[in-house]
């Protein structure tokens, strides 16, 4: 245990990393340093490097460990405030959610509606990104060739709802695109709707996608608009109070 931590920290010091270079730091065999990094990555703490796939970072997991560092960065200090006002209005669970990478989404943070029945998910929960609404509001501000490369990867299928083919889901991208926010009905976990809109950096890159979770019993397809409306606003709020304007 103290041996994956010190590695994991290690990682964190030295990232992106290669196992060559993690040993010559610890002087361990590299077997072992390899074992341990696979371990890391199962469990959600490590990631290959996207453009160099020998080199180990952090990801975005590790978030759920340290709430002090997610608290001091600007995206949280961002988002808490307009979240509240979001559960305020439509008394459901929000929640923030940043990319790993292109792999999977991560919860980050949550204002928990006040009905005894609600959607929960743990800080450092993590999800697909095409069977969800964050995932896909990520996606549909992604650039073209990175989405390809997304869906061009065996897309797992998690209940009856959850859309797998390729072509189908880049139309629902070019929707969400449209209106401003994606809708998840059932796709990832059964009876449970959320719609999420993406929170922008000032050129357009998608930083986090903030989301409204309800069960699927008390969503209203009537609604679908007004909520859309509410929860791409607060995105747009958290984008802009980000970045100072």
């Amino acid at each position: 245990m103290t041996r994956s931590l010190r590695i994991l920290e290690a990682v964190a010091q030295h990232q992106p990393v290669t196992v060559g270079e993690l040993t010559k730091i610890f002087g361990l065999p590299k077997s072992t340093v390899q074992r341990t990094l696979v371990t890391l990555h199962e469990a959600g703490w490590l990631r290959a490097n996207r453009k160099d796939t020998t080199r180990w970072e952090i990801g975005a997991r590790v978030l759920a460990v340290r709430p002090a560092a997610l608290r001091g960065s600007s995206l949280f200090a961002a988002a808490r405030e307009p979240m509240i006002r979001l559960r305020d209005k439509v008394n459901e669970t929000i929640h923030l959610s940043v990319p790993d990478a292109l792999d999977r989404m991560v919860v980050v943070d949550r204002v928990d509606s006040s009905h005894a029945v609600r959607t929960f998910h743990e800080i450092g929960d993590i999800s697909p990104l095409h069977a969800t609404a964050t995932g896909r509001a990520i996606l549909a501000n992604t650039d073209r060739s990175d989405v390809d490369e997304v869906l061009a990867r065996p897309l797992d299928s998690y209940s009856d709802a959850t859309v797998t083919d390729p072509r189908q889901l880049k139309a629902e991208l070019a929707q969400v695109r449209e209106n401003g926010y994606a809708l998840n009905r059932n796709q990832f976990r059964p009876d449970v709707c959320a719609i999420a809109s993406a929170i922008l950096d000032e050129d357009g890159t998608p930083l986090a996608a903030v989301a409204i979770s309800m069960p699927d019993t008390r969503f209203d397809p009537d609604r679908l608009p007004e909520l859309g409306r509410l929860v791409a606003e607060t995105a747009q709020e958290i984008s802009a109070r980000r970045l100072g304007s």
